[in-house]
């Protein structure tokens, strides 16, 4: 029965710093590069996910900007001591959580500080443990670390499709390729396309006229991104509307450029019916956007 000595010699002594035995060359960089960035995206993902996991089950705070932080920079120090890259373990560390009740920095620091004293003290005991317990003891990690209810079929039938469809290509892609980070990036492009659609169709448009007739308000509410402003345009009268058009935007918040090329072509096609256009209710990162951009995005008419 293969054994975990038999994967590798475990290390007798602590490890001494130095330099990577290769050529510091350009070509060097592009062959790592790839690998590098495939490790960063996961880890860093698997870090945020697990702090979060960690935060809810603890009802606490953790700042995700110090925790991404500090695991690279010991990630480069690592890489000094021929350490490899690492990332918070989700498994692990829902074992620690849950079933044994930490919640101090310390039973991290004793995982570590443990499984070094093994290594190097007790290594050739450790060596003779067959690879089968430690397959016992993964399966048992992930069955605990699982969130059974999520597939659970009454929970699947509340779920919005796009969730499940989310969930669904991730699996798959990561199955098929053996390559979470692929799994990760086309899991996040997804959920990305499937929020976009979403709140696409929360943007709205209503018009009121004043008694007199003089001056037509257009209310926008919901959220104007390049998805949702594609229709802005198309959702104004320009040929029946009185010479004053105020486009209310105290209920909308402009996200990028495309709806602000939006809004120029809005006031645009009035400017040529000899109507003017009055924005208002800009918040300030709205303001602060379409005050840059505003007239300077080609495409008007």
């Amino acid at each position: 029965m293969p054994t975990v000595g038999d994967k590798g010699a475990l290390p007798s002594s602590l490890p001494a710093p130095g330099l990577p035995d290769v050529p510091f060359t350009p070509g060097t960089l592009t062959t790592v590069a790839p690998y590098a960035f495939a490790m960063a995206l996961v880890g860093l993902m698997e870090s945020l996910m697990t702090a979060k996991l960690v935060d809810d089950i603890t009802d606490t705070h953790s700042s995700k900007t110090r925790e991404s932080i500090g695991q690279g920079i010991a990630n480069i120090v690592t890489g000094f001591f021929g350490g490899m890259g690492g990332c918070a373990m989700i498994g692990q560390t829902m074992i620690n959580v849950k079933v044994s009740g930490a919640r101090t920095r310390l039973s991290t620091f004793l995982a570590g500080a443990f499984l070094m004293v093994l290594c190097i003290a007790f290594g050739p005991v450790v060596s003779d443990i067959p690879m089968a317990a430690l397959v016992a003891v993964m399966v048992m990690v992930s069955f605990a670390t699982f969130d059974w209810h999520s597939i659970a079929p009454k929970t699947l039938r509340r779920m919005p499709a796009g969730e499940i469809t989310v969930m669904v290509i991730t699996v798959i892609v990561v199955v098929a390729t053996g390559n979470l980070a692929i799994g990760v990036v086309v899991g996040s492009v997804t959920a990305m396309v499937v929020f976009a659609k979403r709140v696409a169709h929360l943007a709205d448009v209503t018009a009121v006229t004043d008694p007199d007739g003089s001056t037509v308000v257009y209310r926008v509410t919901g959220e104007l991104f390049f998805a949702s402003s594609n229709d802005l345009v198309g959702r104004f009268d320009y040929a029946g509307d009185p010479d004053k058009v105020v486009i209310d935007l105290s209920a909308a918040h402009i996200w990028d450029a495309s709806s602000v090329a939006a809004l120029d072509a809005v006031e645009h096609k009035y400017a040529q019916r000899g109507k003017t256009v009055e924005i208002t209710g800009l918040n300030e990162p709205s303001a602060r956007i379409h005050g840059t951009l505003s007239g300077e995005l080609a495409g008007n008419g």
